[in-house]
């Protein structure tokens, strides 16, 4: 069996630091106060505070086993929760959500309630920046087995990663995520369903929580928001 521990510890492997983490960190270590909601295993903040962050960095996430690998940096605050259950209020200047970690909200009211309780969690003109796929873009038709990752892990295991599409409708793309050996054997399979929400949409959920989108992409490299863009990048205000 593949453990939670190694699943934690394999996301690290699996995703490199990359041109989207040099997004967040510029605006990380220009806020005072920063809020990572589903921050897996911290990478991001750990990597701000070893570039000299002096100020507050607080960590969210529902995996303990992510969390377990985010504590091996103790000057950093760890939360286990959702963004939903948020309390906070009024306390950070920046909220983060990478690794289209947005995507996770699937139900209407979890969707409602979670931008609800970030946009609490900020000042008043507080930023939000994050990230999640287009539907444009149909990324989920190349998530194939013979697409799959072939990795080495932390513990020195030859893997193979791979993924199947179940279902596409109202939005939702459910899938499995399988982790095995070279030769095809599974040692975990993993169900999820991703929620994908169109540009417009997207802007009209933000303007019901409270924001106002200041800046909106289609890659980490600023070009702007296409309808075929494969991602949709976004920084909202905290409106008054």
């Amino acid at each position: 069996m593949y453990t939670d521990d190694d699943v934690a510890a394999l996301y690290e492997v699996l995703n490199p630091w990359g041109p989207g983490d040099d997004f967040y960190l510029e605006r990380v270590m220009a806020a005072g106060s920063v809020l990572d909601v589903g921050c897996g295993p911290g990478g991001l903040l750990r990597r701000a505070r070893a570039e000299g962050h002096a100020g507050r960095l607080c960590g969210l996430d529902p995996d303990p086993a992510a969390l377990a690998r985010a504590r091996r940096r103790t000057d950093v605050e760890w939360v286990e929760g959702t963004a939903a259950g948020l309390t906070a209020s009024g306390e950070f200047e920046l909220a983060v959500m990478a690794g289209n970690a947005f995507q996770e909200l699937r139900a209407d009211d979890d969707l409602t309630a979670s931008l609800g309780a970030i946009r609490r969690a900020l000042t008043n003109g507080g930023r939000f920046a994050f990230e999640t796929r287009n539907p444009g873009a149909r990324e989920w038709e190349s998530w194939r087995p013979e697409n799959g990752m072939d990795t080495v892990d932390a513990a020195g295991r030859e893997l193979r990663v791979w993924h199947d599409v179940e279902a596409v409708a109202d939005g939702m793309v459910t899938l499995t995520e399988t982790t095995g050996t070279r030769d095809g054997t599974a040692l975990r399979v993993d169900r999820a369903t991703l929620r994908f929400v169109d540009a417009a949409t997207l802007g009209a959920l933000l303007t019901a929580a409270g924001f106002v989108v200041e800046e909106r992409y289609g890659w980490w490299d600023r070009r702007p928001f296409a309808p075929d863009s494969r991602l949709i990048i976004t920084v909202a205000r905290a409106d008054g």
